[in-house]
């Protein structure tokens, strides 16, 4: 990606507003693709609204509202049969992948007509399942490009993992468009205090925003040391891309100083922000590297060393704070009108679009 060069100054007279609403007709990650196994109903909330997704005969999914059409027992409480149905765990009564009753087994064995369920496009792509929560067509076009998903190289893939954050996803995405924060709740780990005074470098492409960050000559963080052993100094670089409403594609590395970016090392960090309620938030990530530099046979125990490294960071340093923040903010009772600092650019910009996207259908 690249990053127009214009270097990122203060915003002023800009709130930072939690929206309360959500764009629908977008394309949203339900579950990582490997989480639901055949034979098997999951439930998932998302928008507030409860779905169950199952995998068909054939392999594809299907979405339903998860209430039986009869007494609203949850769906995701019953069983495939037949291959391509759910059966509701209460009475019997079976649903296609449309929808549709298509099994009473009661008396007459007649279906009424209201017997029906609401179904939701979905696809599995990029190893993830995506879900459609408006009422436009479903736009397949518009599932955002994470093409580094999809290398056939596993070991350079780390766990496809994933949270639960207490707190709107909003929070989420400022975090990750301010990757400043690395320099003190990810210190030592993600980035350090030579990588306080940074370039940074906003661009705007369409709805989407990318931000950049570049520090020279900076003592490398562990998580990028066992990617790149026995350079103890290094560039480090990162441009993050953000599509609506919650994709972020971060590429992130690292290099000897002076030296092209791209002899060096680092991954694509992959991080889907699916809201789950107001103040919930379902946080899926992985990381794919690029341009390996270390053994072969050390990439197996790297993988996992990243992957857990990874999931600390994000549950256990960026999870807390933001949950924290969530609850600050519903205590305050009214619009908070945050200082705004020239690290805060990207965020500021990324709200602006999708405020204004969800402004939009709402009219």
């Amino acid at each position: 990606m690249n990053v127009n060069p214009r270097i990122a100054q203060p915003v002023r007279n800009s709130k930072a507003m939690i929206t309360g609403a959500f764009v629908r007709n977008a394309w949203y990650v339900a579950m990582w693709g490997d989480d639901l196994p055949r034979e098997q109903v999951m439930g998932r909330t998302i928008l507030n609204e409860t779905v169950a997704l199952f995998r068909k005969a054939d392999g594809s999914i299907a979405a339903l509202a998860d209430r039986c059409a009869h007494r609203f027992a949850p769906l995701h409480m019953g069983k495939v049969v037949a291959g391509d149905r759910i059966q509701c765990a209460y009475h019997g009564l079976e649903f296609d992948g449309a929808g549709a009753c298509v099994l009473n087994p009661h008396g007459n064995k007649r279906v009424p007509p209201s017997a029906k369920v609401r179904s939701y496009p979905v696809i599995e792509k990029h190893r993830a399942i995506w879900i459609w929560m408006g009422d436009k067509p479903a736009d397949l076009s518009a599932i955002p490009d994470f093409g580094p998903l999809d290398t056939p190289e596993q070991s350079h893939v780390t766990k496809l993992d994933w949270i639960r954050i207490k707190a709107n996803y909003e929070l989420v995405i400022d975090n990750l468009l301010d990757l400043s924060h690395t320099s003190y709740l990810h210190d030592g780990l993600l980035g350090n205090q030579d990588m306080v005074d940074a370039e940074i470098t906003v661009e705007q492409v369409g709805d989407a925003v990318v931000v950049g960050r570049r520090s020279m000559n900076s003592t490398i963080p562990g998580l990028f040391a066992i990617q790149m052993p026995g350079h103890p100094r290094v560039d480090k670089w990162n441009t993050i891309r953000w599509t609506a409403p919650g994709n972020l594609l971060l590429r992130s590395g690292v290099h000897q100083p002076g030296t092209d970016p791209e002899t060096g090392t680092g991954y694509y960090g992959i991080h889907f922000l699916t809201p789950e309620t107001d103040r919930t938030t379902l946080y899926h990530f992985t990381a794919v590297r690029w341009n390996v530099l270390t053994e072969k046979s050390a990439n197996e125990q790297i993988r996992e060393k990243i992957s857990v490294m990874r999931r600390f960071a994000f549950a256990e340093q960026d999870g807390p704070v933001i949950e924290a923040q969530q609850v600050v903010i519903d205590q305050a009772g009214d619009d908070l009108d945050p200082v705004t600092l020239s690290i805060d650019v990207g965020p500021m910009r990324y709200k602006r679009i999708l405020q204004n996207l969800i402004a939009a259908e709402q009219r």
